[in-house]
């Protein structure tokens, strides 16, 4: 329902892209979708906090504590690595689960950085947070060398996403974990014409209020309903060698909760 119809890959090695790789902000065929998203949120950085809060209503705060739950359940080695930190509020959260931990994260757009900046120091974390320019599909970090890869609501912004979770895995240690958050489509009858007035009509309406990116709450909506969701997603968490990858539906199906892992031992035939 999610993956566009044909097989990921073709018989002769060529790629077929998902559908959320095919949606850019700005629906430039000249700039490759990664510059895209770059310049998108450097456009909307200054707002970007505020929106987040008003979109979901102050429901971000309850699916980041769920995923907290389940990283200090399992309770990851270190260091840890948050993919499209954006304004480091995944990274302070996972700085305050764990007093000893270094948390690095990364992100495409320099003007996010820079708030997260300010919020790290504001919260006295400088010295266990580095907030770095990054390409996720280019890591900037040495084969196993994560105990726990996160990424909050960046999933479908990836220019090419099995390559990416592909990278994710690759830096993960054996045994590691890698927890996805990503905004998803209600699959309830009663619930989904409610969602899409709401993420369709009323989301790009604040958009254009609190930002001069007329466009980026536009594609928000898009890119959602494109990305591989539910069991299209697992798929391809196990597709990149990692294992027990499992999804839990959040408020109405609205947000899910992916957990995988990477195996402690490889199995040699």
């Amino acid at each position: 329902m999610y993956l566009t119809a044909c097989n990921p890959f073709h018989v002769n090695n060529a790629r077929c892209p998902l559908d959320c790789e095919k949606i850019t902000p700005y629906g430039d065929r000249a700039r490759s979708k990664t510059e895209q998203v770059e310049e998108m949120f450097d456009n909307i950085a200054p707002a970007y906090d505020f929106m987040n809060r008003a979109m979901s209503f102050g429901l971000h705060r309850y699916w980041l504590r769920r995923a907290l739950t389940a990283i200090r359940r399992y309770a990851p080695s270190t260091p840890w690595l948050d993919i499209a930190t954006g304004t480091a509020d995944v990274a302070i959260s996972l700085a305050r689960l764990d007093s000893e931990v270094h948390i690095t994260g990364i992100d495409l757009s320099e003007g996010m950085l820079a708030r997260g900046r300010e919020k790290v120091e504001k919260a006295g974390l400088a010295d266990r947070i580095t907030l770095s320019q990054a390409d996720c599909l280019q890591l900037p970090f040495a084969d196993a060398s994560m105990g726990l890869v996160t990424v909050a609501y960046g999933v479908r912004n990836f220019q090419q996403l099995s390559a990416g979770i592909a990278e994710m895995a690759r830096v993960l240690r054996p045994g590691g974990m890698l927890a996805v958050i990503e905004l998803s489509t209600p699959s309830s009858p009663l619930v989904r014409p409610l969602y899409n007035i709401y993420t369709r009509h009323i989301i790009p309406f604040m958009g254009r209020l609190a930002s001069k990116d007329v466009r980026a709450y536009s594609y928000l909506p898009e890119s959602i309903a494109a990305v591989p969701q539910a069991s299209s997603m697992t798929a391809l968490l196990e597709e990149a060698g990692l294992v027990r990858a499992s999804f839990r539906p959040m408020t109405f199906g609205s947000c899910t909760l992916y957990t995988a892992y990477k195996p402690k031992h490889l199995v040699q035939i």
